[in-house]
């Protein structure tokens, strides 16, 4: 700790010579950028161990018949694909780069809470490795789908009780972070930024801590009700005691709803970043942009039962779920026109940034579009639990959230490295991964619309064709990301590359990107804005 300490004592001095060295600055780190790359190392390890999972399920699904993997080991890789995906590799992305930009773009020292961030991010090791050691159990890993449905995780052996635990850590790592995000823009913003003022992904992300602060106690309160059933002798899903699986699925998708904006809103925020940077004008629409992501945010909470259609609900719920989740496509959509009214006669160039943004617009747009058809009662209830769920969810994390995020990497790495990645493997990068993605993921629509069934290790002749073309796509798709980390990601922190400018993304005249985390130093040095700034007129300058 005497390191830290003597960081500290000397936070006034010549303070960017007095960042902690070694280890120590690792794992007692307090400042905001440190732990913004340590979230965000960390959910690259964790996408990499679900792709694994991903593409041993691809391989299996190669062709007919039984290939690798027997069954239970099948339905046990779907389920721990899908939750380290969600809690592992997408949620905790999001949280390192707010820690990494919300100070910076708000005129902050450090997040509110410095040692609340630091406990919250180390919370996630213990869970990642009960969740991933789970394979180690006597029976294996969990294996009743991501959602954990009664009555299979009523049956489940002991892993079923690790990844209860891990979720629990997961979703207090997740509250603490988003109450630090809360009080940080709340309270720390420098003098003259008003909240109409402030840049998009601070705002995203503000609507998105507050759903997390709503939604991980249902979460918690449905894992601890299963757990119950299990050892306790209660009966809340199990019908032999009075009690309803189905209930189980109302609180479950309760969280899972609001869950599923909760990964896409910080997407939307950086995407409004990056789209009037590369065409030179300001963000078309702010306000409606806030008023759209906060009508998200209220709408999700009246949408959960458009995941269950085919549990015997009344056809008035149905009606009521179907109508609420048309409804929420239109703050989407408002979104989505205003993003291409920024590009709208704007000078557009397309650097890796800005292609990975448009390229989110484009496919999140069919993800989009494939939820409205799922949202129709009487279409869902045709395939419900079919591929064409799996094509429609993919769509919207993977070209969604994940595309975002390596967008956000891209605009925001030379502020991190002080060096500029290489423009020709970046573009590489995105053409392999936009065209290998969907090649795994569009044929899965036709998989559904015929009728094949998601999490089933083997299937009939007739769905062959697609399986093969969608698993040799997931291949090249997987290994574009480990193009990525190796060529793109490791150079630009071993500091190989052209030094990059205060801020790389202005043309001559000085029309590209806004905002304060370009006044400062290429890299931002390890302390950034002691005293609060003064701003201009338009909260994206510093003036004094």
């Amino acid at each position: 700790m005497s390191a830290v300490l003597d960081h500290h004592d000397h936070a006034h001095d010549d303070h960017d010579h007095h960042a902690p060295t070694g280890w120590r600055r690792w794992v007692f780190a307090t400042n905001h950028k440190d732990i913004g790359t340590l979230y965000l190392l960390f959910s690259f390890t964790m996408l990499m161990v679900g792709g694994v999972m991903a593409l041993l399920i691809r391989a299996e699904l190669f062709q007919p018949g039984l290939q690798l993997v027997n069954p239970e080991l099948f339905n046990q890789l779907t389920t721990m694909h899908g939750l380290i995906m969600v809690f592992g590799a997408i949620m905790p992305a999001f949280v390192g780069f707010a820690n990494w930009m919300i100070p910076l773009q708000i005129g902050a020292s450090d997040m509110a809470f410095a040692r609340m961030n630091n406990f919250s991010f180390w919370l996630m090791i213990p869970a990642a490795l009960m969740l991933t050691g789970s394979f180690l159990l006597p029976g294996g890993a969990m294996a009743g789908g991501w959602t954990m449905y009664a009555p299979l995780s009523l049956q489940m052996g002991p892993s079923m009780d690790a990844g209860i635990f891990a979720i629990h850590l997961l979703g207090a790592s997740s509250i603490m972070g988003s109450i630090n995000i809360i009080v940080t823009i709340l309270n720390m913003r420098a003098p003259g930024m008003t909240l109409m003022k402030m840049p998009m992904f601070c705002w995203t992300w503000l609507i998105t801590a507050y759903l997390l602060i709503a939604v991980m106690p249902v979460l918690a309160g449905a894992i601890t009700m299963t757990l119950t059933d299990r050892h306790f002798g209660t009966s809340f899903f199990n019908p032999g005691g009075g009690g309803d699986p189905v209930m189980f699925q109302h609180i479950f998708w309760f969280f899972g709803h609001p869950e599923v904006y909760i990964m896409i809103l910080p997407a939307f925020g950086i995407i409004s970043h990056i789209i009037p940077a590369f065409s030179r004008k300001r963000l078309f629409g702010y306000a409606s942009m806030v008023y759209a992501t906060g009508s998200i945010a209220i709408l999700s909470f009246v949408v959960w039962a458009h995941h269950m259609f085919t549990t015997g609900m009344p056809v008035t719920g149905q009606l009521f779920f179907m109508y609420s989740t048309m409804l929420i496509a239109v703050p989407t959509g408002v979104k989505v026109f205003n993003w291409i009214a920024t590009m709208w006669k704007g000078s557009m160039t397309f650097e890796t940034p800005m292609l990975f943004a448009v390229g989110f617009i484009f496919v999140f747009t069919v993800g989009g579009l494939s939820g409205v058809i799922l949202a129709v009662a009487p279409i869902d209830i045709q395939l419900q639990d079919t591929y064409y769920v799996v094509a429609h969810f993919h769509y919207v994390l993977v070209a969604g959230s994940l595309y975002a995020m390596f967008a956000g990497y891209y605009y925001w790495s030379p502020k991190w490295t002080g060096v500029m990645y290489n423009e020709t493997r970046g573009k590489i990068h995105f053409w392999w991964s936009l065209i290998s993605f969907n090649v795994t993921f569009f044929p899965m629509h036709f998989l559904g619309l015929a009728g094949m069934p998601r999490r089933y290790a083997d299937y009939p002749m007739q769905f062959a064709d697609f399986n093969a073309v969608a698993s040799v796509g997931a291949f090249f798709f997987g290994f574009a990301q480990v193009y990525f980390f190796f060529f793109i990601v490791l150079p630009t922190m071993r500091g190989k590359g052209e030094p990059a400018k205060q801020n790389p993304w202005v043309d001559e005249g000085g029309k590209g990107a806004e905002g304060l985390e370009w006044q400062v130093p290429s890299p931002a040095p390890f302390h950034t804005f002691e005293t609060p700034p003064k701003l201009d007129a338009t909260a994206t300058r510093v003036i004094g």
